[in-house]
């Protein structure tokens, strides 16, 4: 793109500001900015302030979900299905890992924080020997897609090649980064984060086949054979991943993607649940499950609306592909995003002083006609670390690491 080619598209959005300091750039980063506005989707601020367009009022109704009763009664049978299915390259893993370890204190990328007691123990390390389970089981290894961001991309490559890879084999782990959107200021315009760049974050976990795609990984996948991929975050250290059963289960129910969940600890945890919404798989958020569905029985007196989503999904490729391109709805959220001022120095605000753009992977699935909720032992597979104390902390995930005979 050419500095009249970016002219051009500022204008269509009232954007013409983010060439202010132009002229006074050297040559290389002109030629990054520059690089930068053409990669960028302008439009999401076109989206701040509009009435949403009236919505019919939904019909939410409970999703039958597979319980560990019905899961361990096919265990074996989905086992074998799932196995087969990873030992005929058929599966492959994304690892969202784009964000860093602020709320621990650190000021590096979180897969990189150590939760080690005895000895250093990363939370990467944590993922990839959970992976290293089935590949050991299976014989077989299992493509790793690693979404990174702008901010922290090189230093996780560096991180694990100093690491190298784990033990992983190389050759089967890939590096992509995450789409990037604009931060806007509360009018629309969007903030620039130094003369040459504009203020950016990740575009949310919603993201992540669309980001996958754009950097040329979906072509690969294709000549590899693989058909399912089991997504998940890098917060939950004792998440299993490519899990043969999981896996086998959503091939047997015929499911266009797989969720796995846990039974909440009590009515008000702060959980995304399964549900029906018009007759698709749904997500309600925890603050969106009115009292009146949180008191909803089943038949067998159970809570209807019991099943907590913990970001471990799988999904069909074919279907992805069939609804990558239909608009995710735009999460616009209040940040404090550090920017330029009018004077053109750099802030970093106390307060919100803008907007933030993302998409969320719970409306991918809205977008699916099925998806099996599959429930898991929370003890087992549930250890997320979200703060440095208290709960869903890095005490509280060595204490379940711990418990489930692992060396820190």
């Amino acid at each position: 793109m050419n500095l009249e080619e970016a002219r051009q598209k500022l204008e269509k959005y009232n954007q013409g500001h983010l060439l202010k300091y132009y002229s006074t750039l050297p040559e290389a980063e002109q030629a990054a900015l520059l690089q930068q506005i053409s990669k960028t989707d302008l439009s999401v601020v076109t989206r701040i302030g509009k009435k949403e367009a009236a919505k019919k009022e939904s019909s939410i109704s409970p999703i039958a979900a597979m319980t560990l009763d019905e899961i361990n009664t096919g265990r074996e049978a989905f086992t074998e299905t799932g196995t087969e299915a990873i030992r005929s390259g058929k599966v492959g893993a994304v690892l969202l890992a784009g964000g860093m370890g602020t709320r621990l204190g650190s000021d590096n990328p979180k897969g990189m924080y150590d939760i080690g007691i005895t000895k250093p123990v990363y939370i990467f390390q944590r993922i990839v020997d959970n992976l290293f389970d089935i590949v050991d089981k299976t014989r077989t290894w299992i493509h790793l897609f690693i979404m990174t961001s702008d901010k922290n991309h090189e230093i996780t490559q560096k991180f694990f090649e100093e690491q190298q890879y784990f033990g992983y084999d190389k050759e089967h782990i890939h590096f992509f980064r995450q789409d990037m959107a604009p931060a806007s200021d509360y009018e629309g315009k969007i903030l620039l984060e130094s003369k040459g760049k504009l203020a950016t974050s990740p575009n949310g976990n919603g993201g992540w086949f669309s980001s996958l795609t754009n950097a040329g990984l979906l072509g690969f996948m294709k000549q590899e054979g693989i058909e399912w991929l089991n997504v998940f975050a890098v917060d939950n250290v004792l998440q299993r991943i490519a899990d043969p059963c999981f896996i086998g289960a959503v091939i047997e129910r015929n499911c266009e993607a797989g969720a796995k969940v846990v039974r909440k600890n009590h009515p008000d945890e702060k959980v995304g649940v399964m549900c029906l919404e018009d007759g698709h798989p749904s997500i309600i958020e925890y603050y969106e499950l009115t009292d009146s569905l949180r008191d909803t029985m089943t038949e067998d007196g159970e809570p209807a609306y019991n099943f907590g989503v913990i970001l471990n999904y799988l999904f069909r490729i074919d279907s992805l592909e069939k609804v990558v391109n239909k608009e995710l709805p735009l999460h616009i959220v209040e940040k404090k995003i550090p920017c330029l001022n009018e004077q053109g120095e750099f802030i970093q605000p106390e307060e919100p002083n803008g907007y933030k753009f993302e998409t969320l992977i719970l409306d991918l699935i809205k977008l699916l006609d099925s998806c099996l909720p599959f429930e898991v032992e929370r003890s087992e597979e549930f250890a997320p670390i979200k703060n440095k104390t208290g709960i869903d902390s890095v005490e509280s995930a060595q204490l379940l690491l711990k418990q489930n005979g692992i060396e820190l």
